[in-house]
């Protein structure tokens, strides 16, 4: 029977019924394991008790009540958020382009009460933040703008990771307020920011008086084994963005503000009707209660060396191999080739992943993910990417 949902997805036609762990079984009753967890969302992989239980409780007490009257879930998620970051104040809504636009327009509010008349925000080349109209603006993909211009002025885009090009901005260009990027860009490839470059431009701001905007949507909530990944670096941005993670798979994000972005929005300023409502905070308690009680941090770090090293001994020789790379449960492995045919042919063999960037096969595991679990990945991933690379 034809459904009626848009179509915006070349969707794979497989459907789940639940999932145990890092495994999903569709409805014939074949078993997945998800080496993509919904894209980076579902932190505690499936069925966590901790985390299923939370929220059955919540459920039966108040889904919403809406941010008229006080939440205290939300206050300690806020505390919680603050204290894992170091930073100051969290506004919640419900997802990572949501968060990047509440960034955007702190950027933009910054600028004018430094009486800046235009306040311009640099962005990066192959960045993603969203697809709203601010957010697809910001974004570093021809692609995903087609068919929608005009976009929102008040972006200047630079080489990812160049450093000397934001100078350049800088000298020629008064009205800038902030820069805003991934420490690890998620959809453009699993390109990683080096902590030199993230220091000169935490640098560079302070000299200048810019915002340092991180969008966390993809990297953040433990998965690069830290709670986000400008703390590798040692750094702190003005702003942060969250959601992804977040609650493991309930929507929510979050807009962190410390520095010179702190107490910008007043009431009125901003606002979200379902934003950090108490099933999401619930979720989102949760997912941060067993991050820390079951060491997934840790876990993240040492899976995520297993599945490299796993994937770089299981392809050596393979020239078609361009580079393994990441840091965590964040990895791609870019081959020298488009192959997007990757995913579907990965799907009809039981592993889940996606292709990003034309290129870069992407795996996003569960931070519940074990070592045995990135042994079985790499025994299912790795021949299906020499077959690929020998018979396309």
């Amino acid at each position: 029977p034809m459904s009626h949902v848009m179509n915006t997805y070349a969707r794979l036609p497989v459907a789940f019924t639940h999932g145990e762990g890092v495994w999903l079984y569709d409805e014939t009753g074949k078993r997945y394991l998800d080496a993509l967890s919904g894209i980076a969302v579902n932190t505690l992989g499936y069925k966590h008790p901790r985390l299923v239980k939370a929220i059955a409780d919540q459920a039966a007490r108040v889904l919403h009540t809406s941010n008229l009257y006080r939440i205290p879930l939300q206050e300690q998620l806020s505390d919680r958020i603050a204290e894992a970051a170091g930073m100051d104040e969290v506004f919640f809504c419900n997802s990572g382009c949501e968060a990047n636009e509440a960034a955007i327009k702190l950027a933009r509010m910054f600028g004018h009460k430094k009486g800046i008349e235009l306040p311009h925000i640099i962005v990066m080349e192959s960045a993603f933040h969203g697809r709203t109209m601010a957010t697809l603006s910001a974004t570093g993909n021809r692609k995903a703008q087609a068919g929608f211009e005009p976009l929102v002025q008040g972006f200047i885009r630079v080489p990812y990771k160049d450093i000397e090009a934001i100078r350049k901005v800088a000298e020629h260009n008064h009205s800038v307020a902030a820069v805003m990027l991934e420490m690890i860009q998620g959809e453009g490839g699993v390109n990683v920011a080096d902590e030199t470059f993230q220091r000169e431009l935490r640098a560079l701001c302070d000299e200048k008086g810019w915002l340092m905007i991180c969008d966390e949507v993809q990297c953040g909530m433990g998965r690069t084994g830290k709670w986000f990944g400008w703390q590798h670096a040692g750094t702190k941005p003005d702003v942060m963005t969250l959601a992804k993670g977040l609650a493991s798979g309930v929507p929510i994000g979050a807009c962190v503000t410390s520095g010179l972005a702190k107490g910008l929005f007043g009431p009125g300023n901003h606002g979200s009707t379902f934003g950090g409502n108490p099933l999401a905070c619930a979720a989102g308690l949760a997912t941060f209660d067993a991050i820390v009680e079951d060491k997934l941090m840790d876990n993240a770090i040492a899976v995520g060396e297993a599945i490299r090293k796993g994937m770089a001994e299981a392809l050596a020789g393979e020239s078609g191999v361009v580079d393994i790379r990441g840091r965590g449960l964040m990895i791609g492995i870019e081959l020298d080739r488009p192959c997007g045919v990757l995913m579907a042919r990965a799907a009809e063999n039981g592993l889940l992943l996606s292709v990003t960037s034309e290129r870069v096969v992407r795996l996003l595991p569960a931070l519940t993910f074990t070592t045995a679990d990135a042994q079985t990945l790499v025994s299912m991933l790795a021949p299906m990417i020499r077959d690929f690379l020998a018979n396309g």
